[in-house]
């Protein structure tokens, strides 16, 4: 097994790397590169995937957990990004998977009209775990 303090920068990474492919693939569908659009979401959804495996193992079998060091006015600004990102991590899961389900399926008219949806709230779930990590693990140590 890793040594446990692998895992957060293991998961930061693969939350950095799906909100790239995320922004990648958003550009492709644009661009009308359908093809690429396809290959870099399902990239983005197993990204996501290996980070969900990864963080659920380092907290459920690992079991470690870090407190936030920050003082001060940062203090609300984390835990309100903490509890966004918390929420919308758990909602986003089943959008994801219709998304994926009715793109993966030709539905394109259903999947544009959750993509809508799904496309920024993943993005800021992927953005937001990083920020976090950073927060957690980097700006605020003592």
């Amino acid at each position: 097994m890793p040594d446990p303090s692998f895992y957060p920068a293991l998961n930061a990474t693969l939350n950095g790397t799906c909100a790239v492919l995320l922004v990648t693939g958003h550009r492709f569908v644009a661009q009308k590169r359908i093809t690429a659009h396809r290959n870099t979401m399902i990239a983005a959804f197993f990204t996501s995937a290996a980070f969900l495996t990864s963080y659920l193992y380092y907290h459920f079998v690992i079991k470690l957990t870090t407190p936030f060091q920050g003082h001060g006015w940062i203090r609300p600004v984390y835990f309100t990004i903490l509890l966004t990102h918390t929420i919308l991590a758990a909602t986003v899961v089943p959008m994801i998977l219709v998304t994926l389900s009715r793109g993966l399926r030709a539905r394109y008219d259903k999947h544009r009209r959750i993509a809508r949806w799904t496309y920024p709230v993943w993005l800021y779930v992927s953005v937001t775990g990083v920020i976090i990590y950073f927060m957690l693990y980097h700006w605020f140590t003592s």
